[in-house]
């Protein structure tokens, strides 16, 4: 029996060392500031801070599907945040987000910036703002948020509980894995229970709630999440493969991916977006430098 088999948790906590894993070296048990930095800032109604992660992926979609339903005011530039450098614990990000987690978005259309974080949020605000994604009738309304905040709610299980354990914590530990195996593996039986009757999460509509969940459950059930699909057996949830595959094809959901992705093939990745145009050119420059 090892010395972790045998923790017994201390009366007071302290921090006298880094927890290991893959995000060791950003992790702390306090809020504020490390540096003083300013927040870079462009040209459009709409500033994005953020990272190509799950939650950050929602955002960048929502806006894309935004402009190819024609908002002008929709129009954004998108910063890249490197976690893994710490940016968000900038004095200019903590300014926009106490609690320093992409995304967060500045929007600055009207008299004052407003600034809006957390990702189901800052998805709220813009399908308020303009009028899109989000049903009208109260029935519909209801049913959009309660799934959006399901995935608010659901998710952590599957990224800081499972992803954590599964893909990079220092060593693998049984109990864990299968804790939150078995929980993200109920989550999905929940959503392929729901997609059974209906072509998108709330019913025959795309909404906020599809932009939610699909980052996380979608793009797991694609492989794209943890190297997990075989250890999860994600093909048996046929309803969720299908809802997956059919939100992948649409244009703004590819575009809305490569946006703040700085890792896998290069043609995906989009460092930074000012202009719908950099789809094209800032991918064919990098493409063109790695030959």
């Amino acid at each position: 029996m090892t010395e972790q088999d045998n923790y017994t948790p201390p009366d007071v906590w302290t921090w006298d060392k880094e927890n290991g894993g893959k995000f060791a070296s950003v992790n702390r048990p306090i809020a504020g500031p490390t540096h003083d930095k300013e927040l870079p800032s462009g040209e459009h109604p709409l500033q994005l801070y953020s990272l190509a992660t799950p939650n950050g992926v929602k955002v960048t979609v929502m806006l894309e599907e935004l402009l190819a339903l024609n908002h002008d005011g929709a129009e954004y530039d998108a910063w890249l945040i490197k976690i893994n450098d710490g940016d968000q614990f900038s004095s200019g990000f903590v300014g926009i987000n106490p609690n320093s987690k992409i995304p967060s978005l500045v929007d600055r259309s009207g008299d004052k910036p407003i600034r809006v974080f957390e990702s189901g949020a800052i998805l709220l605000h813009l399908a308020e703002k303009f009028g899109e994604f989000l049903p009208t009738d109260p029935a519909g309304r209801a049913e959009c948020l309660s799934w959006t905040f399901w995935q608010m709610g659901s998710a952590p299980y599957l990224g800081g509980g499972f992803g954590h354990f599964y893909a990079y914590a220092p060593e693998k530990y049984e109990y864990p894995i299968n804790r939150y195996a078995m929980e993200t593996k109920r989550q999905l039986d929940v959503l392929n229970r729901e997609l059974s009757e209906r072509q998108f999460i709330t019913g025959d509509h795309y909404t906020i709630a599809d932009m939610a969940i699909w980052p996380w459950y979608g793009q797991l059930v694609l492989g794209r999440l943890y190297s997990a699909a075989e250890f999860l057996d994600v093909t048996t949830y046929k309803n969720v493969m299908r809802w997956a595959e059919e939100i992948d094809k649409r244009p703004a959901v590819q575009r809305g991916r490569k946006v703040n992705r700085i890792h896998g093939e290069l043609e995906m990745q989009l460092h930074e977006r000012h202009d719908a145009n950099d789809f094209e050119t800032r991918t064919q420059d990098k493409l063109d430098a790695a030959e």
